[in-house]
Parts: structure tokens; C-alpha cells; sequence
């Protein structure tokens, strides 16, 4: 089964074709363009070099969230556009399952913590098991505060991996110094579309019609926030 995968979800963009375990062709832009300029070209350009038609994939993926509300939301569109065309069923996928499956190729064995920076003090994260090259999901996708996700490293005797654009900031800030807490080398670190489609590989039964895909949000966009306090504040 061929899996056309995009990720937008953070500052990097990328597009990938995956099948049965291998890499088809990919491509991966970290610059300062927006997604809306960049992902489309990159998708066409990707299957034109590949000699990759669309109507040789069979599924669509998208990593659907948690990440930039905007990122998310132009990634998701892109998909839908191309399933409505073409009749392709499309999967959205967890973004940090998507990151976990990249450490894959670090032969890592322990928890590996995705992490991106939510703002506030706060990071989008999960916790996956890595053994064999095997994933296994420890706990749901949250936003929580540094110093709660501090709590659960700490307090863990497997050795960590963090990866994502905010494994950084996690590092620095809970255990710098720790001897089992590592943080992954940068061309691994970041957010990937050949994640993506690993992880619809791993789950097709969850794919849907392009009507149904639909982005996956932790918490409300700043704008709609700042509104709910706002009248919250004059009730």
C-alpha cells in the first residue's frame, strides 16, 4: 500500500511516499517560507521527480495535531483537497506517534517524550516505549506544564529520549545533567512526514472519507482563549 504523507504541524514542512516498510521518496523544507507557499509545490514536485502519479497511492495521511493551529489546518486542507479529487481515503494521525516513530531509526530502546512548545510554559507531549524498534503508546497526547512533565521524567528509570522542536527547551530545563536523559541529534529531532505515513501504516483501519478528516486540537486557538476570558471576565 502507497502512503502519501505531509507534515506541517511545526516550522518544518515535508511530503513522503511510504510503502511496506520503505521510503519511496521524500522531501523537507525548515525555512522561514509559510506552509502555504511551499507545501503544495513540494508535494507536486516530489511525485513528478519520483515518476510517482497520484492515482498510484492508495492512502493519504496528514499529521492532524497537536501542533500550529495554522500548520495543522493547512496540512489537513491539503489532504482533503486531494482525497475530494481523487477518492483517496486520508488518515489524520497524532503528531508526536508520527516524531516517536523517527527514533526508530536511532536504535533507541527506553521512553521516548515527543515534545512541542505549546507556549506558556507549556509543551504538547506524550510517552511512547521503544523496544526493538516497537512502539508502544504509555500515555494519551496532553499539553501540560514543563514542570508537570518535569515530574514524570524524573521519576522514570528507563533511559529518555526527547525528540520535537520542543525537546530542547525540555532538556534544559528538566534534567540537563541527568545521566538516563537524552535528547535526539537535529536530523532526527524534528517532525517528519516519513513519521507520518509510518504511523497510518500502522493504523489504516482509522482511515476515513475526506469529509470526515478532521484536525486534532489539545487546546483552544489563542484567539477563541483570549475571547473566553475576556467574557468570562464581564460575566
Amino acid at each position: 500500500m502507497k502512503i502519501l504523507a505531509v507534515e506541517s504541524s511545526a516550522g518544518p514542512a515535508s511530503c513522503a511516499v511510504y510503502e511496506d516498510g520503505k521510503v519511496l521518496a521524500s522531501s523537507y523544507i525548515n525555512v522561514k517560507l509559510k506552509h502555504s507557499q511551499t507545501l503544495i509545490p513540494m508535494i507536486d514536485a516530489m511525485l513528478k521527480n519520483s515518476g510517482i502519479g497520484i492515482d498510484d497511492i492508495d492512502m493519504l495521511a496528514v499529521a492532524a495535531g497537536p501542533g500550529s493551529f495554522t500548520g495543522v489546518r493547512i496540512g489537513v486542507a491539503a489532504i482533503k483537497g486531494i482525497a475530494f479529487a481523487r477518492g483517496i481515503p486520508c488518515i489524520g494521525v497524532s503528531t508526536l506517534a508520527a516524531m516517536a516513530h523517527m527514533a526508530g531509526a536511532l536504535h533507541f530502546d527506553g521512553i521516548v517524550c515527543p515534545a512541542m512548545d505549546a507556549r506558556c510554559s507549556q509543551v504538547y507531549t506524550a510517552m511512547f516505549e521503544c523496544s526493538s524498534n516497537t512502539l508502544t503508546r504509555l500515555t494519551e497526547d496532553s499539553a501540560l506544564k514543563i514542570e508537570e512533565l518535569k515530574n514524570q521524567i524524573i521519576n522514570t528509570k528507563k533511559s529518555v529520549l526527547f525528540v520535537g522542536d520542543g525537546a530542547l527547551l525540555c532538556y534544559n530545563a528538566i534534567c540537563p545533567n541527568c545521566a538516563n536523559v537524552y535528547i535526539a541529534p537535529e536530523q532526527f529531532r524534528f517532525q517528519n512526514a516519513v513519521g507520518v505515513a509510518m504511523q497510518a501504516a500502522s493504523q489504516p483501519e482509522k482511515a476515513v472519507s475526506a469529509d470526515s478528516l478532521l484536525p486534532i486540537y489539545l487546546r483552544l486557538p489563542q484567539a477563541e482563549r483570549e475571547l473566553k476570558r475576556k467574557t468570562g471576565a464581564k460575566a
